[in-house]
């Protein structure tokens, strides 16, 4: 099931860069794979593999139910007006950055190749090729002022 679909009733939102990194690397379609390559070495992927089959069942519940529920709220925050700056946004992106953790183990390097693999090829990533790419961009950047605020 497509994540923007999954996240919102009707209009689209954002999907997460590490979620679809972990399905592509998942998926039996070599494109995502294919640009992660362009961005991660071989160690970090098989860093991220690893980390991802470690957690077992937990994989699906984080990556199905946990992290799209954390977008959902977001981005109703989000459309509601309240500030990046809010407590509960602050609240949302730390639990974020702990989930993404348990995917990368803190890994900066793996952390931006994900990101800029989105970045370049934001279709590919989730396996939905005619999928617009700024269905994402307000929402993360939302998010990112959050994460700025947040120290």
């Amino acid at each position: 099931m497509r994540l923007d679909v999954e996240l919102s009733a009707g209009q689209a939102s954002p999907a997460t860069a590490l979620v679809d990194a972990l399905r592509a690397i998942g998926r039996a379609d070599p494109d995502g794979e294919h640009a992660l390559d362009r961005h991660l070495d071989s160690e970090q992927m098989r860093v991220l593999r690893t980390r991802a089959a470690a957690l077992g069942p937990a994989r699906h519940y984080l990556l199905e139910v946990e992290w799209p529920e954390l977008y959902r709220r977001a981005d109703r925050l989000r459309t509601a007006g309240t500030p990046a700056t809010d407590q509960q946004v602050r609240r949302i992106v730390s639990r974020m950055d702990e989930l993404s953790a348990l995917f990368t183990g803190g890994d900066a390097g793996i952390s931006a190749g994900v990101k800029a693999a989105w970045h370049d090829d934001p279709a590919v990533m989730p396996g939905e090729p005619a999928a617009p790419a700024e269905d994402w961009r307000e929402p993360a950047a939302y998010l990112d002022r959050a994460r700025r605020n947040s120290g």
